[in-house]
């Protein structure tokens, strides 16, 4: 029988027969006061069960006036004794998603930009992280019959995970791979730079007839 416990939005919460150990604690005391730019909204989410004995989530929207453009959830996960796949004690899971104009959707070299975009964020904010890993999906929908006055729909899917590297006291920089996490989603959303004159950052077209909220 799996022991394991969910801490969900709360750290207080305990895992593995306890209350969370401090590296647990201090990576999502982290989080919670990590600043992100405006357009990103961002609330606590129901954390996995059982994929480690600690683990906290949440869930993130870019927003624009009352529509979203992209919209993840990034899942911070703890083992105390380690994890053989991880190689560390800690593991970020992420899911992003967002529309895109069916001609971008097309594009055979997407994928890969996709996932050099995850890459990126992370060493722009001169991140260290092991054992990435993840897919790039893209999908598209076209409309018949009674639909068919709906205009198709393509969307980009990105999961990954990576081991972030623990700093002093056995915890890793949740804020810094949050912000780099956000840096994401804005690019998927097709959002500008945050740092004006940055011209390394190429960004999607904002995708057709984004959803209201």
């Amino acid at each position: 029988m799996d022991e394991r416990k969910e801490t969900g939005g709360d750290p207080g919460q305990g895992g593995a027969g306890g209350a969370p150990p401090p590296p647990f604690r201090a990576a999502v005391e982290a989080l919670r006061g990590a600043r992100l730019r405006p357009q990103i909204e961002v609330d606590p989410a129901p954390a996995p069960k059982r994929l480690a004995p600690y683990a906290y989530a949440l869930e993130a929207a870019v927003v624009d006036g009352e529509q979203d453009l992209a919209d993840g959830r990034l899942v911070l996960l703890h083992d105390p004794a380690g994890h053989d796949a991880w190689r560390g004690a800690f593991r970020l899971v992420t899911l992003v998603r967002a529309e895109l104009e069916p001609e971008m959707a097309a594009d055979p070299l997407l994928p890969e930009v996709c996932w050099s975009w995850l890459t990126g964020a992370l060493a722009a904010r001169g991140l260290a992280c092991g054992e990435p890993s993840g897919t790039v999906t893209r999908a598209s929908s076209h409309y018949f019959g009674g639909l068919s006055a709906r205009p198709a729909a393509s969307q980009i899917e990105i999961r990954a995970s990576w081991t972030p590297r623990e700093g002093l006291g056995g915890a890793p920089d949740t804020a810094a791979h949050l912000v780099a996490w956000s840096d994401l989603l804005a690019q998927v959303a097709g959002l500008p730079p945050a740092a004006p004159g940055d011209a390394s950052v190429v960004t999607l077209p904002q995708r057709r007839g984004p959803q209201s909220r």
